[in-house]
């Protein structure tokens, strides 16, 4: 799955791996900034600190060859609710 449009591993970015991990040849780049991260509830793991910040330290969905399907997921089940008007007053 080396590079696919669902899997990218820059392990030439200075910052590879961006999180701790014990398989840092599964760690997916293709999402380096979640896009799932303004999300109020995105599933992911994830702590609000008392600044009010979203910290992201911990989770690692969007860097698994599965956090493709994940975050796609979540974001068409967001696209509808805006089509269909859903928390809309």
């Amino acid at each position: 799955m080396k590079n696919s449009y669902r899997f990218f591993s820059n392990t030439d970015c200075e910052y590879f791996p961006c999180h701790k991990t014990r398989r840092p040849e599964r760690f997916n780049c293709l999402f380096c900034y979640c896009p799932l991260y303004f999300f109020e509830e995105c599933g992911g793991n994830y702590r609000i600190l008392d600044s009010g910040v979203k910290d992201c330290t911990d989770c690692l969905i969007p860097h698994t060859p599965e956090g493709y399907d994940h975050i796609l997921a979540r974001l068409r089940q967001r696209f509808a609710e805006v089509r269909d008007g859903v928390g809309e007053e």
